[in-house]
């Protein structure tokens, strides 16, 4: 079987029509801390508890991940869209994506944003190569729930807020 005749700019338009949850990815370890801003996450088994995550090898982030082999998956609600801006900023200085928010850490060491939608803090265990990007599955060590869900979406290269049933939708959010 061939390979399909989709160019990269009709493919990259059908895949802007695949909302994602947007989440920054932490690490920290001897090859030292950073992060960056990612849609591609996923689950893949809950036994034993493994996700996902798709990072461009050319990546600022890709070196320490994979040298460090644990990671934060830090899910965002629609108040963290100017802290995704700052963590999907090439070249600026990984000291300042962090500067001015809190962040704890839970059994990995990878930094875990304080008031995140969720923290899954995962330690890589498999890495595969494919294409511009590898592919890491991480088993999940630990896991922390904000009491309130709510996300924000990448949809149509635009950030939308997804409010919770159980919670009245705050000014501001678009579903």
């Amino acid at each position: 079987m061939g390979h399909p005749t989709h160019d990269t700019r009709t493919f990259r338009e059908a895949l802007s029509r695949l909302g994602a949850a947007v989440n920054i990815v932490t690490t920290d370890g001897p090859c030292g801390r950073h992060g960056l801003t990612a849609s591609a996450v996923c689950s893949v088994s809950d036994t034993p508890p493994t996700v996902l995550v798709c990072v461009n090898r050319q990546s600022s982030a890709h070196d320490c991940l994979t040298g460090n082999r644990v990671l934060c998956i830090n899910i965002l609600a629609g108040r963290h869209e100017p802290l995704s801006n700052r963590f999907g900023t090439r070249g600026m200085e990984v000291a300042s994506k962090f500067e001015g928010t809190d962040w704890k850490t839970l059994d990995t060491g990878s930094p875990a944003l304080a008031d995140a939608v969720a923290n899954i803090d995962c330690a890589i265990v498999d890495v595969k190569t494919v294409g511009t990007h590898s592919v890491l599955f991480c088993e999940v060590r630990a896991i922390e729930l904000s009491p309130q869900p709510e996300s924000l979406i990448y949809f149509d290269r635009h950030y939308h807020r997804l409010a919770s049933r159980l919670q009245p939708a705050s000014e501001g959010t678009t579903a």
